[in-house]
């Protein structure tokens, strides 16, 4: 579970210091950073001229050892320095003395003739946007489309938010130490690394244990051993019986997630609607059973039937009071439960009411606008709070639930300030129901057992991977198609 530990620039640093400590000495790390960078470029690309950016820390420093080699490797390297190299200090300066190729002012013509860039400028701890000279190589690098090799980060993104600090070149490829920084996988910073590469430069694993990361990569590694597969001897009631609350006019969102949550394997699921949709609920997929609940009351006492372990509301249900009253319910039960778009928004007004009736493993699943209907003033008061996994973090506290935060790089967070941050997907998942796939993917999941947080992100992933498999021109019913090739995917994986 380790191998896929996110450190924010905090744990970083106390990784490095914990390694030195240890008796591993930091020029030594230095050398292995730079020699990673080197042999990076080596195996991408074959000797061309090369700009070395170094700024003014120990980016920079990485960034001499990468010229040093690479120009012992015959390639015609020209290095650039940010500021007055005599205020290098430590490591940093040790490389730059080391450093015996040429030099060029640092302005725009440093990277006129180049054909590569190694971007040594400034590391993920940046705190202030970047300006005046830098920006305007930076601005360069872009605008000819320059291939960039980062060191760390792509200078000008924040290590811990992935903000854009008033700029950053777009990298080819962007190298980090030890474990990914939340910023590799967060938007914006992720659409200007490239192709990320971890390079273990001999920080010690051990340190892990004194950090005790709470941030990690979304995957099979950390939630396979959870998945609940069919038994041999098995039948569709040990699998489980979902309900799915049906609206009365926007009825395909309720058979999406249905049709999604038998896909992924729940043994049963029924859907509970409104007499005056029931015909169309009926009409549909033959293995979709269905339920007539007139008014609350109705649903309520469906609902209690001790055969159902699970439950979504909010797919097509309508912003009202029967949604909100339908949700207290299913939460009074005190079964698994999954709410989902018009199921959050309905608490807008009031989200205590919400955060009070949840005791049992409930998962809600908010977009951006969503979420700030729910929690935005409370989280956006609390300094600590300043990035999107913090934010997802104190939200699971904050309503003992699991949060699952959507978007381009959606975090899962369990009340515990454990947290997930997903890398699957594409941009074609931006479609009408696909949200409702996803909520019928984790209903399904929970249905069979999964535990919340567990199926939370499984469903994500699997959600994610169904999109790549399909590619443009994805609709949200091709994600329900492609449900058993994802399914296959984790099969294989033998996780």
């Amino acid at each position: 579970m380790s191998k896929y530990s996110v450190l924010t620039i905090e744990e970083m640093y106390h990784a490095d210091k914990l390694t030195i400590k240890a008796g591993i000495p930091s020029l030594e790390l230095m050398e292995a950073a730079g020699r990673g960078i080197a042999s990076v470029v080596m195996e991408q690309w074959m000797p061309r001229p090369l700009t070395v950016l170094c700024g003014p820390g120990n980016n920079g420093g990485d960034g001499y050892v990468a010229a040093r080699l690479l120009m012992e490797a015959g390639w015609p390297v020209t290095l650039a320095q940010l500021g007055d190299p005599g205020a290098l200090r430590a490591d940093a300066a040790t490389n730059r003395d080391r450093w015996k190729g040429y030099n060029r002012a640092f302005s725009t013509n440093c990277i006129k003739d180049s054909e590569l860039v190694i971007d040594a400028l400034f590391g993920a701890g940046l705190s202030k946007p970047i300006e005046g000279v830098a920006a305007e190589v930076i601005e360069a690098i872009n605008m000819h489309r320059l291939p960039c090799v980062s060191v760390d980060v792509p200078s000008g993104i924040h290590g811990n938010t992935g903000e854009v600090m008033g700029i950053a070149p777009y990298a080819t490829i962007t190298t980090t130490f030890f474990r990914q920084k939340p910023a590799h996988l967060l938007v914006p910073g992720r659409l200007y690394c490239g192709s990320v590469r971890v390079i273990d430069i001999g920080i010690l694993e051990s340190t892990l244990e004194a950090i005790n990361p709470k941030i990690f990569v979304n995957d099979p590694a950390l939630w396979g051993q959870s998945f609940t597969w069919p038994l041999t001897d098995g039948h569709k009631y040990n699998r489980g019986h979902a309900v799915i609350a049906g609206g009365a006019e926007m009825t395909g969102a309720a058979r999406l997630a249905a049709l999604a949550a038998r896909r992924i394997g729940a043994g049963l699921v029924t859907i509970a609607a409104p007499s005056r949709a029931m015909s169309v609920y009926a009409a549909d997929k033959p293995g979709n059973l269905v339920n007539c609940t007139d008014d609350d009351n109705a649903f309520q006492d469906f609902f209690t039937d001790p055969r159902f372990n699970a439950a979504l509301i909010g797919p097509g249900t309508g912003v009202n009071s029967s949604t909100q009253s339908k949700a207290l319910s299913m939460l009074k039960a005190r079964k698994n439960c999954v709410l989902d778009a018009d199921a959050l928004t309905v608490f807008a007004d009031n989200p205590k009411t919400l955060f009070n009736a949840i005791h049992s493993p409930v998962i809600l699943t908010p977009h951006e606008k969503e979420f700030q209907q729910l929690f935005g003033e409370e989280v956006k008061n609390n300094i600590n709070s300043a990035t999107k996994f913090a934010r997802a973090s104190e939200a699971a506290a904050m309503s003992n639930a699991v949060v699952i935060l959507k978007g381009a790089d959606t975090v899962i967070a369990a009340p515990n300030g454990e947290a997930v941050i997903n890398a699957t997907g594409t941009p074609f998942l931006a479609t009408a129901g696909s949200g409702d796939v996803l909520a019928g993917m984790i209903t399904g999941l929970l249905t069979q057992g999964m535990p919340a947080f567990k199926a939370s992100c499984a469903a994500v992933w699997l959600h994610g991977i169904a999109a790549e498999l399909f590619g443009p021109g994805l609709i949200a019913e091709d994600l329900i198609d492609k449900i058993p090739g994802t399914l296959r995917r984790l099969v294989d994986s033998e996780v």
